[in-house]
């Protein structure tokens, strides 16, 4: 139980003093003290600790952290996963530290960093880094969230800046520094409009005009990219003995990132085996034959050093220009070359090789497996839209037979 007394003591320039205090013993049996100036402050304190200390939720460190001190620790924490390679690659850790001294606890001088590498991040200067962790609930999340709306953050961007704000505070949580997670529950809606774009591939025309102005060594890389649907980094990380002449299969269990870490898949969904046509390892065989690099072990797409190729290198140096010769190309004659798609990135490939899956008829659950997303829901989302069959109007021709005239 905690007890309220009155405190009266004579301070140095001799005047008298009162003040009341709050007397208690946490969960761990340290004796714990507060003191205020009225007795009703102190029995609403009072009150308030006796429920916290019934429900287990009292921890003495929340009056004394702030959220910036917790967001410090999160990120030694972080960067030391990141070093030991335990799922915090160095991206994501950049990511993380971005959203956190940007948003959530806005540092200047660490967003400046931050921003060097990123230049869309918005400015924001109305975060929760001076808010003690006891003074931290739902509420003040909620409010948090709407301050970032209003300043013009997205709803995608404000969903991963509390993401990041989540394990934060489980992290606080496991540390004992608070009992809950305020931002456990909170949601962020956005317009009916904001976040409903549908995946539109490239089309077939687009593709091929694309592949026919490519120099041969780079046109492969395109075909096996729009082939086979491998994400950059699974591509880049490519090496023969992932790929199986005799079955016809492209076996995906690595991976590497702009760091040039090479790890496995983020979900076990990612090791997958995608089946590959007979014409592109045609393709691949005769790409063997004449590299330096054939080994099991080398890889299909090295550098000239054999090592990684950086994907920006990829992009800045083949397939941006070839973006802006076929725009070049559509710009002097419409008729005979297609127009290059809008917002048309590296990654439309992945889009057009699931999007011709979906063509041809294979099952969800098929598509699924093959382009290495972690749930059906996830596939579904993305690429719910593209998934037709004549059966749908059958099924709407049988319902209003008879009842429709």
């Amino acid at each position: 139980m905690a007890k309220v007394r009155k405190r009266t003591w004579t301070a140095a320039n001799g005047e008298t003093r009162t003040a009341w205090a709050v007397d208690f013993t946490d969960s761990n049996g340290a004796r714990q003290r507060k003191q205020f100036r009225s007795k009703r402050a102190a029995d609403d304190f009072r009150v308030e600790i006796e429920g916290k200390l019934r429900a287990g939720t009292f921890r003495p460190d929340a009056d004394r952290v702030t959220v910036k001190e917790v967001a410090e620790a999160y990120v030694d924490y972080a960067e030391g996963r990141s070093r030991r390679n335990e799922r915090f690659t160095q991206h994501h850790l950049r990511v993380v530290k971005g959203r956190i001294w940007n948003y959530i606890c806005p540092d200047e001088k660490r967003r400046a960093e931050v921003a060097k590498r990123n230049a869309k991040l918005t400015p924001f200067s109305k975060g929760i880094g001076a808010i003690k962790m006891s003074h931290l609930t739902a509420r003040v999340v909620g409010d948090f969230r709407d301050r970032l709306r209003e300043a013009g953050v997205s709803v995608v961007l404000t969903r991963k800046v509390l993401t990041t704000l989540h394990a934060m505070l489980d992290y606080a949580v496991g540390q004992d520094i608070v009992a809950v997670n305020a931002a456990h529950g909170v949601k962020v809606i956005g317009r009916r409009d904001e976040g409903t774009k549908k995946i539109v591939p490239p089309s077939k025309e687009f593709l091929k005009a694309l592949i026919d102005a490519a120099d041969p060594d780079f046109r492969l890389k395109i075909v096996v990219a729009a082939s086979t649907g491998l994400r950059a980094g699974e591509m880049h990380a490519l090496r023969w003995k992932h790929i199986d002449f005799d079955s016809g299969t492209l076996t995906v269990d690595t991976r590497v990132d702009r760091y040039g870490v090479e790890d496995v898949p983020k979900s076990k969904s990612g090791i997958r085996a995608i089946p590959v046509s007979a014409t592109v390892l045609k393709h691949l065989r005769e790409w063997k034959a004449r590299s330096k690099f054939s080994k099991g072990s080398d890889l299909v797409f090295p550098n000239s050093k054999g090592t990684y190729e950086w994907h920006s290198n990829l992009l800045q140096g083949k397939f941006l220009p070839l973006l802006e010769k076929m725009r070049e190309r559509h710009s002097e004659d419409p008729q005979s070359h297609p127009a290059v798609p809008d917002h048309m990135n590296w990654h439309g490939f992945r889009h057009f090789a699931i999007s011709t899956w979906i063509e041809s008829g294979l099952t969800p659950k098929t598509v699924q497996t093959f382009a290495g997303h972690s749930s059906l829901a996830m596939t579904m989302d993305l690429y719910g839209h593209l998934f037709k069959s004549e059966d749908h109007g059958r099924a709407m021709d049988s319902i209003a037979k008879g009842l429709f005239t």
